[in-house]
């Protein structure tokens, strides 16, 4: 059910794979500038906390948001005994790039640049997705991601990718610093002090959702040129 409010519109979806569909929850704030798709890590959902505090950040900076399940509630009822979804990484960045298709066939999100916010896992996910659609997907944002799932896919990705990794969080940092050595496009690594994996510690995940905002502003927001026409 859609509604409208004052910071903008906000509607449940149902993006269709194959003959099952995928729930989520997409945000759209008035003059949206660009609009951000949320790829969670494993066993989480459009639920997460800390995806839902980073989406409400984006919305503030005129960026629309979509908090989408990558599972259908099948598969994560499966997923839940058997971890067997999870981390199939292509099967997850395929539903990413549908998902774009369905963005790209909507009235309200057809003209919008489409950035990729993932998390855990879903950072190789959306890097895989990136490089599927790589006309359509102008920035990729990974907190506490492991790049190093996307494997061959790493050297192909040409969207803009920010990678950000809690400062105690040691293996992942190394993940990290090797996949950029391994990629072609602009790419930046931002270590967030004091913070673990999950960043719970107070005002590390804040500091995450500035630093997603400002990348996905710089590399989603029309030039001044296209906005004027």
């Amino acid at each position: 059910m859609a509604r409208a409010t004052q910071s903008g519109y906000t509607t449940r979806v149902r993006v269709p794979i194959g003959n099952q569909a995928l729930d989520g929850e997409l945000v759209i704030p008035p003059r949206a500038q660009g609009l951000v798709v949320f790829a969670h890590g494993s066993g989480s959902s459009r639920h997460s906390p800390r995806n839902q505090y980073v989406a409400r950040a984006l919305e503030q900076d005129s960026l629309a948001t979509l908090l989408i399940d990558l599972l259908t509630s099948a598969e994560e009822a499966v997923d839940d005994r058997t971890a067997e979804y999870r981390f199939d990484i292509p099967m997850l960045a395929g539903r990413l790039a549908a998902i774009v298709d369905w963005l790209r066939s909507g009235p309200e999100t057809a003209s919008l640049r489409i950035g990729l916010f993932g998390a855990s896992t879903g950072g190789g996910a959306a890097l895989i997705a990136a490089t599927e659609r790589p006309r359509e997907i102008g920035a990729v944002v990974s907190r506490g991601g492991r790049p190093d799932l996307a494997g061959a896919a790493l050297p192909k990705v040409t969207a803009p990718t920010l990678l950000i990794v809690g400062g105690l969080d040691d293996a992942v940092i190394e993940m990290n610093r090797d996949a950029m050595e391994q990629m072609r496009c602009e790419v930046s690594l931002e270590i967030v002090p004091g913070a673990t994996h999950l960043f719970e510690e107070p005002g590390t995940l804040e500091k995450v959702a500035r630093l997603a905002s400002g990348w996905f502003v710089r590399h989603l927001r029309p030039a001044p040129s296209a906005r004027q026409e």
